[in-house]
């Protein structure tokens, strides 16, 4: 799930991913070169992580699970990646 929050130019964009037994998980996008991130786990055990990124952009991001998996966000459209894998598309 993803919430955005908006405030001037920018987004405040917290990124929310249910708990389904990952142990932990990354999230990697296109807003910093598919570098990994770390999330945090809420008291719920969700994970989330929020980032500020530009208005009127669009990003392609993924979650990355501690074993491997690549999962989308189911909330938003998705594009093919070259790896054979979806991408979840963020537009801010």
């Amino acid at each position: 799930m993803v919430k955005i929050t908006k405030r001037g130019k920018k987004a405040w964009v917290t990124f929310t991913l249910e708990d389904d037994g990952f142990g932990s998980v990354e999230i990697k996008g296109s807003w910093n070169g598919w570098e990994p991130e770390s999330m945090k786990r809420k008291k719920s055990g969700d994970f989330y992580v929020v980032k500020v990124l530009s208005i009127g952009s669009t990003f392609e991001f993924g979650y990355l699970s501690k074993d491997g998996r690549w999962l989308n966000d189911e909330t938003l459209a998705s594009a093919d990646s070259p790896f054979g894998s979806k991408n979840s598309v963020l537009s801010t």
